[in-house]
């Protein structure tokens, strides 16, 4: 599909074109479940979301997509890290999803999403790995990607995260 404007093809459609990856900086459960996300990916050609965690405090702030979880989880006993935990890796967990065929279809180059570990982990390199072991078993998806800050501290987890064969982001 190409989108087209008076003056010729749309932005968006160019950039395409000339083989930029269009990734979308944003993701909460009302674009997932509202089907935005799938259209933005079949529309507009968005093959990748990433997101941290002031995406997920904004998407916290807004409407009651997520009510229903954090009362489950307040219920059990969660404290917040692990609200937040269950929350963005369920999000994540169905962005995955819904990029995968984009995934298969080019080989793994696209239809990833970009988790990142606690950014309060970047000056602890054992924390950081052992963040980002847990988010990928968790998630537990072929086309997720570990956000791994590139501190001094980060290097070492970084090498070793991509050794144990985790997709690393930096």
């Amino acid at each position: 599909m190409t989108e087209q404007t008076a003056a010729g093809p749309a932005p968006v459609t160019r950039l395409r074109e000339a083989g930029v990856a269009i990734w979308l900086d944003d993701l909460s459960r009302e674009l997932l479940r509202s089907g935005e996300l799938q259209r933005l990916v079949d529309e507009r050609g968005v093959v990748g979301v990433t997101t941290n965690p002031t995406i997920f405090a904004s998407a916290l702030s807004k409407g009651d997509a997520y009510d229903e979880q954090l009362r489950a989880l307040a219920a059990g006993g969660a404290d917040v890290d692990e609200a937040v935990f269950a929350i963005t890796t369920d999000d994540v967990r169905e962005a995955c999803d819904l990029l995968a065929p984009v995934h298969r279809a080019t080989g793994g180059r696209d239809g990833r999403v970009s988790l990142e570990v606690d950014p309060r982990l970047a000056r602890d390199t054992d924390g950081t790995l052992a963040a980002a072991r847990r988010l990928w078993a968790t998630v537990d998806r072929p086309n997720l990607f570990i956000k791994i800050p590139a501190t001094v501290e980060g290097l070492p987890a970084i090498t070793a995260a991509i050794a144990e064969g985790i997709s690393v982001n930096v």
